[in-house]
């Protein structure tokens, strides 16, 4: 059975969707039922002069690549219906044109539709009032065309449970716990990492007057930021690390591997973000399976990790000096108990059980496609 990717951005574009889509999509070639393969964009939204191949294989998995016009907020590309053809079923990612022009064309293309939400378009409060009327008009009569709507996290279920679709599913992401699996620092260190894409929804300027506070307590402090500009550059985040006068103690790593990364967090005991608002927040259940320990901003999916896991900091990065005092005094706590329990979380996430969840949903997708298009019996 050949199943069709839909996503705005993919490989060699990195972030939490994309990686999502990529592991879904490894997971299920391993498995053997599902062949699967990506339909994206054709050019990145951080390099929009420059056009990737129009096809390729990336780690065996197939892309092909359309041409778009628009904004990147909602990117046009008609080109989708000849990109999934070949396809029995089609798994759209996020909620965006893709969602509402494969539902308005399924008269035309005829297939079993599944769309796993990644947030939403409520990552900002960018137009918010316009977003939730579209949300409540638009999205809610496009919904009506998928067999499931795939909720990433318990926030994005809550959200579109106002919207009643049918098929409403919780099925949150999967992870690769086995990357970074029990690679932090095993004895305390007062440092912490930041993993994640440099977007302006991660607030991780907010990262450097909380380490000026921290190192105020103790001079030991200090901060790693890895990862790959969005919106956001390396100069910038340079000059807001001067601005708090802690940029000698601050690590910038651009890009990193995942095999760096592992190394960056060898010297690490606790993981980071300042984020405003995460559909699923991969990153952190990726450090988590390292063993580090959580601090975090008071957005839901966060404080739904650090009240199951009983410990780590839910932070508001307002208040720099509160901040710090809490963290300190998690550092005093932390046990080699905490480290493993974070590991044990992480594993609840892993991809193997997730992989088989989504081949049931596609199973029947597919069989209730199938029953639709059989002709009625003539009376």
């Amino acid at each position: 059975m050949r199943v069709a990717h839909v996503v705005r951005q993919f490989a060699p574009m990195r972030g939490g969707l994309e990686d999502s889509v990529f592991q879904l999509c490894r997971r299920l070639k391993e498995r053997g039922r599902f062949d699967p393969y990506v339909v994206t964009l054709d050019r990145l939204f951080v390099d929009t002069q420059n056009k990737l191949a129009p096809s390729e294989r990336i780690a065996g998995i197939e892309i092909r690549r359309l041409p778009w016009l628009g904004s990147r907020r909602y990117p046009l590309a008609r080109g989708v219906l000849a990109a999934i053809e070949d396809a029995n079923l089609v798994h759209v990612h996020a909620i965006d044109f893709f969602f509402d022009f494969l539902a308005w064309t399924r008269p035309l293309h005829g297939k079993a539709l599944v769309a796993s939400t990644h947030g939403g378009f409520f990552h900002t409060q960018f137009v918010a009032p316009m977003k939730k009327a579209f949300f409540h008009v638009a999205t809610r009569a496009s919904a009506r065309s998928y067999a499931a709507i795939c909720a990433s996290s318990e926030n994005d279920f809550a959200r579109f449970s106002e919207i009643s679709p049918p098929g409403l599913l919780l099925v949150e992401n999967g992870v690769d716990v086995e990357k970074w699996r029990d690679s932090c620092a095993r004895s305390p260190e007062r440092a912490l990492i930041s993993i994640g894409r440099w977007a302006s929804n991660k607030r991780i300027a907010r990262l450097f007057p909380l380490l000026a506070a921290l190192r105020r307590l103790n001079p030991n402090w200090r901060l790693c930021i890895a990862g790959a500009p969005f919106d956001t550059s390396l100069a910038q985040l340079r000059q807001s690390a001067s601005a708090s006068g802690v940029e000698s103690h601050v690590t910038f790593v651009e890009a990193p591997s995942d095999t760096t990364i592992r190394g960056l967090i060898s010297d690490c005991r606790f993981i980071i973000s300042a984020s405003a608002y995460e559909g699923f927040g991969l990153s952190l259940i990726e450090g988590l399976s390292a063993g580090l320990c959580p601090i975090v901003s008071d957005i839901p999916p966060f404080i739904k990790v650090v009240k199951r896991l009983g410990f780590g900091v839910v932070a508001s990065f307002r208040d720099p000096d509160a901040d710090a005092a809490g963290i300190e005094q998690a550092f005093s706590a932390l046990t080699a108990v905490q480290r493993q329990a974070c590991i044990a979380f992480a594993d609840g996430y892993a991809w193997p059980s997730v992989a088989a969840r989504f081949e049931r949903i596609y199973d029947a997708a597919i069989a209730q496609a199938q029953s639709e298009a059989k002709p009625r019996r003539a009376h």
